[in-house]
């Protein structure tokens, strides 16, 4: 079996098994079994770290349930690779030669050395951060909720957001904690950094490490950290300016708020769909123009090696420098002084295509499905579930039972990656030493 097949059939599994479990009557607070496709479509959204729900959280599932759908997106943060590759590490299984190129693909890396201690790491990564993140929230929720309660709150929210899952248990996400600074400012955080990549943090620690330490060694930083935090900065900041503009004057989200709490909703706003899926304003009473910003920001999403989906803010630097490059006449494309293979361009323009063709396909399947539905918010939706945000305009509870089996779908294929999947299919590329000769074509 080939690897990109393994890690498909790996996700599928536990999506199953995350299934059954919530199906079974324990699961949901009712002590009724619980249909099969709101089972299947939470499972998925779980393991895909997506958040789109078609239950309200809180309330439908019991504290067992919940816990089910911590582990689910616990396990669907790190990867199924990650996830099954620790458990062997802890049994003490040796890895082979395909356990190592499984690790590689699944984490996008180039090397395969050291796969157990960077499986090592990013659990450890993992834990600092999200129980960082307890300890942050545990004050937020506390005075209203009292400790046990508020502790399971901060858990779960702590786990959701640096997996840049969106799943809350409040029925209105953090719309209630609008102007609270230490929620806004340790829920956007955990994104982030959650969605930077490990890689990029593993090059943060040890350049922090040797300064505190002061060791003469001059630090080189990888291409991967610089392009992923740069145009992060670029993103967030972009977004909270160009959200606050557009959204000011909208009595349904912003226009009501103090100066404060408009640049805190903005800020807000500007992160989570990149891709996390929490909100605090009501997604469905923006503009347009606020909704088809959030889309294109939700189609860009994070960085590569983290917790995110969409296309990866890497991807967006080689198109766009790609674009720079014929544009200023050269016939390489550069990015901080370095030139840029052509099978990484080309894998840029595959990733592009294949999910602009996802999300087509999508929105035209549930367009038929629902067709009294607007489109707009029919694009939100596919798009939401394509990139893993879990951000909703609100008709995810309400779509017919086809358009929900559309979503589950478009949700795998985002998570697993549009080029794995399609390799999963067809196996196997198989190189050619044949070459043919060039010719023009008119583009543009």
């Amino acid at each position: 079996m080939t690897v990109p097949r393994t890690i498909s059939l790996g996700f599928l599994a536990v999506i199953a098994v995350g299934t059954l479990l919530l199906m079974l009557p324990f699961s949901s607070s009712s002590g009724d079994w619980t249909n099969p496709i709101v089972a299947l479509f939470t499972s998925t959204s779980a393991v895909c770290v997506t958040g789109l729900s078609v239950v309200d959280v809180g309330t439908y599932f019991s504290f067992f349930g919940q816990v089910i759908l911590v582990a689910l997106v616990q396990i669907g943060g790190l990867g199924y690779m990650t996830a099954t590759t620790f458990l062997l590490v802890l049994i003490g299984v040796k890895f082979g030669l395909r356990d190592k190129v499984a690790i590689q693909q699944a984490l996008d890396r180039t090397g395969l050395s050291n796969s157990a201690d960077l499986i090592r790491s990013i659990i450890g990564v993992t834990l600092i951060f999200e129980i960082t993140g307890i300890f942050l929230l545990l004050p937020v929720f506390t005075p209203q909720y009292g400790i046990d309660r508020a502790l399971w709150l901060a858990i779960f929210h702590s786990v959701n957001a640096w997996n840049n899952a969106g799943f809350g248990l409040f029925k209105d996400s953090f719309i209630g904690y609008q102007s609270s600074v230490l929620l806004n400012l340790v829920v956007t955080g955990l994104i982030i950094f959650g969605g930077i990549g490990y890689g990029v943090l593993f090059q943060i620690y040890i350049y922090l490490r040797d300064r505190i330490q002061r060791k003469p060694e001059r630090v080189v930083f990888s291409l991967d950290l610089k392009v992923a935090i740069s145009t992060s900065l670029i993103l967030l900041i972009a977004g909270t300016v160009a959200f606050f503009l557009i959204e000011s004057r909208n009595p349904n989200t912003f226009g009501n708020l103090s100066w404060q709490n408009k640049i805190l909703a903005a800020w807000f706003q500007s992160v989570t769909p990149r891709t996390a899926g929490f909100n605090t304003i009501d997604i469905g009473k923006m503009t347009n123009a606020g909704l088809f910003l959030t889309i294109a920001f939700m189609f860009i999403g994070a960085s590569p090696g983290g917790t995110g989906g969409g296309i990866k803010t890497t991807t967006l630097r080689v198109l766009t420098s790609c674009t720079k490059a014929i544009l200023q006449g050269k016939e390489e494309v550069l990015l901080y002084e370095r030139q840029i293979p052509l099978n990484l361009i080309l894998k840029a323009v595959g990733v592009l295509v294949g999910s602009i063709a996802t999300v087509i396909l999508a929105t035209i399947l549930i367009s038929l499905t629902d067709p009294n539905i607007d489109f707009i918010q029919i694009l939100f939706e596919v798009v939401s579930a394509f990139a893993t945000v879990g951000l909703s305009t609100g008709i995810t509870a309400n779509v017919s039972a086809a358009a929900k089996l559309v979503l589950i779908a478009t949700m795998f294929i985002g998570r697993v990656g549009i080029l794995l999947l399609i390799g999963a299919v067809l196996g196997d590329p198989r190189p050619t030493a044949i070459h043919y000769p060039e010719e023009n074509l008119l583009v543009g």
